[in-house]
């Protein structure tokens, strides 16, 4: 393996790994974790007693959120709990979270804890507001005992499961801040020297044996995918577009894909407890760029290696293409995960490198702009129309069409296409974004 293919594969591994919840609460859970065990710790609770500690303590919590987790965090379930937003996630980070877990934090919630976070919660010891932050992703859990001065706290920002400060007592005991001393980070980002043809080509030619790992994504998504049709999750959307494939919608590959991928966010966004396996710190983002890619190995009987190479093609287009955006915008992320899924069914055709960059400007000439208007069980409607958007591209590719330079931003070259895509959602749409979270707060 080369440096350059390890480092590939530290990027792959870094931004797609499992989360259990929409990760925005699930930042939110982290932090105040990671604040209870810092406050646990300060005050001398023994690693045996820490978890009846946990259960019995009267917590009080304040969590200090930027604008956009607080939009995606409002409507959006929590596992377990049969409830949504921010507050019920904080209590359960307080009573069972584990920050050593990182995204699957929640993992060890149980019937005892849930009942336990839900009193904190009942009784109005959880206190959610907005932070003064130019920080698009940050969060600050402040924890203490009820009757006691000591206060620990507990900061996630840049990445849903970065931890870039704790303290005890007004005392500094961890930091590490990316952008330096909390500041707002550069909109640079180190993913930005991959290109597509080189993702293209490392998809083609690594080791199937330094790849294989990625096949976890239909472990995690496609069991996800599967409750979502059992259950009654959420709008239903995927459950619905497939019993009523005689009437509506056929049974052919796109509403199977639709309805798998729809299926799988269903699920997520009305708290299942089952993890999803994210991309760029997103659940949905993961299940859209996986999902379609998957139901067409399924459909078609496409073996794994075969699998893994449109799966590590679809990931990290959507990792190279979401560098530009930030983790948290106003474009819907499900724009980015499915011209990533679009490029893993090009590649499963056998599609070229030309074909796959037809199927990326097919995608961007069609649904930018879709608004992200905050996590929630609606999600799984845009996640339909997202893999509707990648299959159709993808068609039009590998039949030689695609969007020109004349249609609207997209250029000659690939490269500049993703740029303007980027200036969109991380400029042009900053506005939008305030508006969104105006209108959403005042409701």
């Amino acid at each position: 393996m080369s440096p350059r293919e390890k480092e590939l594969i530290d990027l792959i591994h870094k931004e797609v790994k499992p989360a259990l919840g929409c990760t925005e609460p699930i930042a939110v859970a982290l932090a105040t974790a990671k604040a209870v065990e810092t406050l646990a710790d300060g005050i001398g609770i023994s690693p045996k007693d820490m978890v009846e500690w946990r259960l019995g303590a009267d917590f009080s919590v304040k969590v200090e959120v930027s604008g956009n987790i607080l939009k995606n965090g409002m409507g959006v379930g929590v596992p377990g709990t049969g409830m949504i937003g921010l507050p019920i996630a904080a209590a359960l980070g307080a009573v069972c979270g584990k920050s050593a877990l990182s995204l699957e934090v929640l993992h060890d919630l149980c019937e005892k804890s849930v009942g336990r976070a839900k009193e904190l919660y009942n009784k109005g010891d959880i206190d959610i507001c907005l932070s003064d932050t130019c920080k698009k992703l940050y969060v600050k859990a402040i924890v203490s005992l009820k009757g006691s001065a000591d206060i620990a706290c507990s900061i996630v920002e840049d990445d849903h499961d970065h931890v870039g400060e704790t303290s005890f007592n007004g005392k500094v005991l961890f930091s590490d801040h990316k952008s330096g001393n909390g500041k707002c980070a550069s909109s640079e980002s180190p993913d930005r020297h991959l290109t597509v043809r080189e993702i293209y080509d490392f998809a083609s030619s690594a080791n199937f044996d330094d790849i294989s790992f990625i096949l976890d994504d239909k472990k995690y998504n496609l069991a996800l995918a599967e409750e979502g049709m059992k259950g009654d999750y959420g709008l239903r959307v995927g459950k619905t577009i497939r019993e009523n494939q005689d009437s509506v919608f056929g049974d052919d590959f796109m509403s199977y894909a639709m309805g798998m991928t729809a299926a799988a966010s269903d699920a997520r966004m009305d708290g299942c407890v089952l993890p999803a396996m994210s991309n760029s710190g997103s659940g949905n983002q993961g299940i859209t760029v996986s999902m379609p890619v998957i139901a067409y190995a399924l459909r078609y009987d496409i073996d794994d290696e075969r699998l893994a190479r449109a799966l590590i093609l679809s990931n990290l287009t959507a990792i190279h293409i979401k560098s530009y955006l930030g983790k948290l915008s106003a474009l819907c992320g499900c724009v980015v995960a499915s011209t990533g899924s679009a490029c893993g069914i090009v590649f499963l055709r056998s599609g070229s490198y030309e074909q796959v960059c037809a199927a990326i400007k097919n995608m961007i000439g069609n649904i930018t702009g879709m608004v992200c208007d905050g996590a929630k069980v609606g999600c799984a409607m845009k996640v339909a129309s997202g893999v509707y958007s990648s299959i159709q591209s993808a068609v039009l590719a590998l039949n030689g069409i695609c969007a020109s330079e004349h249609d609207g931003i997209v250029d000659n070259d690939i490269e500049k296409t993703i740029i303007n895509l980027g200036k969109i959602g991380s400029e042009g749409m900053q506005s939008t974004d305030s508006l969104i979270l105006k209108i959403m707060a005042c409701k």
